[in-house]
C-alpha cells in the first residue's frame, strides 16, 4: 500500500505559503508507516515544534493499473475519504533552504491521519463535486470544494500512473485547500465530507 500525496494542488494554499504553482502536479510519498487510523491519537513528537493540519480529499484504488487514460481514471477509484497531512514545518523549511528533500517534514510516523470513507456517489454534491470541512475544537478551520483544484481527480490518478503503478488499496492524497495551521496538545480535529463527520483525531 502507498501513501501518494499532492502538493501545491490549491491556488490559494500555495499564495498563502508564498509557494510558486506547479506547472505540473508535484508528488511526493509517505510510507505505510505514516498512516494513522480508527481515531486513533496523536502523540506530537519531541522533533518538531511547528506541525501543521492540511485537511484534503482522500482516493482509494480499487483496481490495478498503469498509465491509465484520464478517461477511464473514474474507473479506479469507488471510495472516497478525508486525511489529514502533517507537516512539520519547521523541518520543512529547514529542508527547502539547503534544497534537501522534505520526507523527514511529510513523512514521519503517523503524519497521514485517515478516516472512513464513502462511495463516491454517497459523497458527492449534486453537481459531482466534494465539498469538505475541518473543524478544531469544534471551530471550522479549512473548508474545500473540489472544483478548485488545479488538477481534478481523473488528470492526477492519469498522472501518477504514469510514474507509480496503482495498486488496489493505494491511497492517494490529493491536496489540501487553504487555511493551514498548527496544531496543539489538548486540541481535537474533526473532518466532514457532505456534512458527514468521517475523521477525528486528539492531539496528545
Amino acid at each position: 500500500m502507498k501513501i501518494i500525496c499532492i502538493g501545491r494542488n490549491y491556488a490559494e494554499h500555495a499564495a498563502e505559503l508564498n509557494n510558486a504553482l506547479p506547472k505540473q502536479p508535484l508528488i511526493f510519498m509517505k510510507p505505510s508507516t505514516a498512516l494513522l487510523k480508527d481515531g486513533k491519537a496523536f502523540y506530537y513528537p519531541d522533533f518538531s515544534q511547528d506541525i501543521h493540519y492540511e485537511l484534503e480529499l482522500v482516493i482509494k484504488i480499487c483496481r490495478t493499473g498503469k498509465s491509465v487514460a484520464p478517461k477511464f481514471a473514474h474507473k479506479y477509484y469507488e471510495e472516497v475519504g478525508l486525511g489529514i497531512d502533517l507537516t512539520a514545518r519547521d523541518l520543512q523549511s529547514k529542508c527547502k533552504e539547503k534544497g534537501h528533500p522534505w520526507e523527514i517534514a511529510k513523512a514521519f510516523d503517523h503524519s497521514a491521519i485517515v478516516g472512513r470513507f464513502l462511495p463516491k456517489a454517497e459523497a458527492q454534491e449534486a453537481e459531482g463535486h466534494y465539498c469538505f470541512e475541518l473543524k478544531q475544537d469544534g471551530q471550522s478551520v479549512q473548508q474545500g470544494d473540489s472544483r478548485k483544484m488545479i488538477t481534478d481527480i481523473d488528470n492526477l490518478i492519469a498522472y501518477v500512473s504514469k510514474f507509480f503503478s496503482l495498486q488496489k488499496g493505494d491511497l492517494i492524497f490529493t491536496g489540501t485547500p487553504a487555511g493551514v495551521g498548527p496544531i496543539a496538545q489538548g486540541q481535537e480535529y474533526k473532518g466532514f465530507l457532505k456534512g458527514q463527520e468521517l475523521l477525528s483525531c486528539e492531539i496528545r
